[in-house]
């Protein structure tokens, strides 16, 4: 199965793209499409998209895995990152891609088993799972990468659990 994580923001959005064969997992590919925060937000979103169905159509995901976006008092980055969520389900949905959002905090406790883990730490347990030389830069695509993890460990959790009754 190869999953699209896609960590949300209007000005930088991550993308990594994960294939997973057995318990095996590789990294195919990441990134961050960028750009500059003086552009009106609606110009970045539609050029957001644009790139985002590039890579959809270059990469041909199996499935989309988003992050959700994090409010803790700044309701105003967190309409930003909703923004550019949005994007993301509508290049996915364009392709009829399965599509599920996971929250921080879930992504963080599947990744390293501790909900409160650091940037740092994302990176690295990232970095160990894909067999990676070097963590993933810049962070936007680690946790990217991390997204696209996540999603493939759930899955891999509901299957046992299917399997189970």
């Amino acid at each position: 199965m190869r999953v699209l994580g896609i960590d949300p923001g209007t000005v930088n959005l991550g993308y990594g793209v994960v294939d997973e064969d057995g318990d095996a997992m590789t990294m195919v590919a990441c990134g961050v499409l960028s750009l500059p925060a003086k552009v009106p937000v609606e110009r970045r979103l539609s050029s957001l998209y644009k790139k985002l169905c590039e890579v959809v159509a270059r990469y041909r995901p199996d499935e989309v895995a988003i992050e959700e976006p994090f409010v803790a008092g700044n309701a105003r980055s967190a309409l930003a990152i909703g923004r550019a969520q949005a994007i993301a389900i509508l290049a996915a949905a364009d392709e009829n891609l399965p599509i599920s959002r996971y929250l921080p905090k879930q992504v963080k406790q599947r990744v390293t088993t501790y909900g409160g883990s650091d940037k740092e730490q994302v990176q690295e347990m990232v970095r160990l799972q894909l067999g990676l030389d070097q963590a993933p830069q810049p962070n936007d695509a680690a946790d990217a990468l991390a997204v696209a993890i996540c999603h493939l460990q759930q899955k891999h959790i509901e299957g046992l659990l299917a399997g189970s009754k």
